[in-house]
């Protein structure tokens, strides 16, 4: 037996509310991610548009006690590949940053991240993010009923490693609902016709995170910010979705 709730169509209405203000955020953000502009800027406007909508942010005091997340997005610059804190750090030319959203609106949380690039990139680093939101896609397009979670892993994988980049193992798409993080799992790798079969109801991320070098990470001294171990650069893309009897759809348009 499945140890995955399936929602109920009122669930996933709300859900699309949250996963709605979701996007709406990124749309006030986009542009203001330009050079000289500071995380911590764009953290406050992040947050003071969600509250304002009547919901909270998610990871402002997600995880231990002794040391919760301090902010309103993770905002991971170049190397870092996720959990990133905003600081006063001024982004510029040529960085890349992505910027993870989560929401609590009416009892559900809402979940994407997006890398912007800031300004003009190098061409390497150009075909990083787009090979990840290319992969972020390939993941979705294998979501139907009686697909397998490892479909997933292994179309992210593939595209990933056919050109030369490599897939972070040790943070995964999750379940979500009523919890930030709940079952399944997903992997970014993996084989075809292996792990939990899906079924419609299902509501998950799928948010593959993919490096210009070795697929290596290191945790800061924060707690939270993890980069790659060889300083390349990181990017992720991230969608909320819900498993439907055709395929799937995407909650966080």
């Amino acid at each position: 037996m499945s140890r995955v709730a399936l929602k109920s169509a009122r669930e996933i209405e709300i859900m699309r509310r949250a996963g709605g203000l979701v996007a709406e955020t990124f749309r006030l953000l986009e542009p203001h991610v330009k050079p000289g502009v500071t995380l911590k800027e764009l953290d406050r406007m992040a947050e003071e548009h969600i509250r304002k909508a009547g919901a909270v942010p998610a990871y402002i005091g997600y995880g231990p006690r002794n040391n919760p997340f301090p902010a309103t997005l993770c905002m991971s610059v170049n190397e870092v590949i996720c959990h990133g804190i905003p600081s006063d750090r001024e982004l510029k030319e040529g960085d890349i940053v992505g910027v993870d959203i989560g929401v609590l609106l009416d009892g559900y949380y809402g979940d994407a991240c997006y890398t912007y690039k800031v300004g003009q990139v190098t061409p390497e680093v150009d075909a990083l993010v787009e090979t990840t939101r290319q992969c972020l896609q390939a993941g979705l397009e294998t979501v139907r009923p009686g697909s397998r979670t490892g479909d997933i892993g292994h179309a992210i994988q593939t595209l990933a490693e056919s050109r030369g980049f490599s897939v972070v193992r040790e943070y995964t798409g999750h379940g979500i609902g009523k919890r930030l993080h709940d079952e399944p799992t997903i992997y970014h790798w993996g084989a075809r016709y292996t792990g939990l079969k899906l079924q419609p109801g299902m509501v998950f991320t799928i948010e593959p995170m993919i490096n210009l070098g070795q697929p290596d990470t290191r945790l800061l001294d924060d707690g939270w910010t993890v980069i790659t171990a060889d300083k390349k650069p990181s990017a992720q893309f991230e969608h909320t979705l819900v498993v439907t009897s055709r395929g799937y759809d995407i909650l966080t348009l």
